[in-house]
């Protein structure tokens, strides 16, 4: 815990607000037991369509829609299928750049924009692309590049861009949003030196995974400071696991039973399919697991052994409605603006969280925050521009 008194960094939102989502299971691993895959919970379209309209109806304001190289849904073909079934939740779709042409990943993410009328946000992966095991100079390059193709395309008249991967000079008609004032907020993560320094200049959203209070703190002081160096600034979001019940005895005895059948082989099995195994963030995350104690906590609330069976984020909050709430402040005066929370199994722990959390926070639409979503219909060549 932080030793000292809390105070934000700086950050885009100073109102006290946070935008709180749910986690959909496009990528495969939602169980009853950690490292036990289970049929019943497969990474089904049925699945996680309810998922998406479970959260939805519940009241969370957005749903992260993962992307890897694994058994289960493709974001893009999902996100689409799934927007005309939903009216109020956002969808913060994830985006592996290089794996679709920068122009046409714009214009497919404007179209996908204006069917959410306004409801999509981009959560940018700068991954190897699958099968492949490129550098990282390489990967940061064409993240950078194609976050400024996609900026112009949202924003400007044409898209003139000279870089070392990709030259256009071409019109961005095609590719015009449905959202205003930049188009769809951007979310990044990432530990590395490259994310950090792309995250700074072009993104909306830091997202962070669990680790220790000092160490996010740290983390958001340096990100807040590079980005002020741009002259910008930019928000904080954490996605973490979360077990609430009425007791913090209750909690803890469902993390104990989500462990009752892990095997350590299986488990490291699962872990290793994601394709950000081996990034520095996992890393981080298995060394925080050596410093917990004996029931694997590492600070009050945060257990870290969800880590054991898979890749990402590794730890979850586990306590009673107060104590989450109390915790979620901490992170809120620390300058949080967005949570991503999943549990096990995904629908049921939705609904706990819910009955318990969600009314206590005070959750908002990021992009109608800042806005990005026009009260009108706004003109577009997808709306009511002249045809040309």
């Amino acid at each position: 815990m932080l030793s000292t008194p809390i105070s934000s960094v700086a950050i885009r939102t100073p109102q006290r607000v946070a935008e709180v989502s749910w986690f959909d299971d496009l990528c495969g691993g939602d169980t009853q037991y950690l490292s036990v895959l289970d049929g019943a919970y497969r990474s089904s379209w049925a699945h996680c369509r309810d998922i998406v309209l479970k959260s939805e109806e519940l009241g969370y304001s957005n749903i992260l829609l993962p992307t890897s190289y694994t058994v289960g849904q493709d974001v893009m073909t999902f996100a689409a299928g799934i927007a005309p079934q939903t009216s109020r939740i956002n969808l913060l779709t994830a985006i592996r750049t290089g794996e679709i042409h920068p122009p046409m990943l714009a214009r497919a993410l404007a179209s996908l924009d204006h069917m959410l009328e306004g409801r999509l946000t981009i959560n940018i992966i700068n991954s190897d692309l699958p099968g492949l095991r490129e550098v990282p100079e390489l990967r940061y390059q064409r993240c950078a590049e194609t976050i400024e193709i996609l900026r112009q395309a949202w924003t400007q008249e044409r898209i003139v861009h000279q870089g070392e991967l990709y030259q256009f000079d071409m019109p961005a008609d095609p590719a015009k949003p449905y959202q205003q004032n930049g188009g769809p907020l951007l979310y990044f993560g990432g530990t590395s030196e490259g994310a950090r320094a792309v995250c700074a200049q072009y993104c909306d959203m830091f997202l962070m995974w669990p680790e220790t209070e000092e160490m996010l703190y740290d983390t958001m002081q340096d990100l807040s400071a590079r980005a002020a160096a741009h002259g910008r600034q930019i928000d904080f979001g954490l996605r973490i696991h979360v077990i609430v019940r009425e007791t913090e005895d209750e909690a803890r005895a469902y993390a104990k039973k989500l462990m009752s059948k892990f095997d350590p082989v299986k488990g490291a099995e699962i872990k290793s399919r994601a394709q950000d195994s081996w990034s520095l963030g996992v890393h981080r995350q298995n060394q925080l697991r050596e410093h917990a104690d004996m029931e694997g906590f590492v600070e009050p609330l945060l257990w870290t052994d969800i880590g054991k069976a898979r890749s990402g984020a590794g730890g979850a909050l586990v306590g009673n409605p107060d104590q989450i709430v109390e915790k979620l402040n901490r992170y809120m005066d620390m300058g949080f603006r967005a949570f991503i929370f999943s549990g096990y199994p995904l629908l049921g722990e939705a609904d706990y969280f819910a009955r318990y959390v969600l009314p206590r926070l005070p959750n908002v639409s990021m992009p109608h925050f800042q806005g990005r979503v026009p009260r009108e219909t706004p003109v577009t060549p997808l709306t009511t521009a002249p045809l040309r």
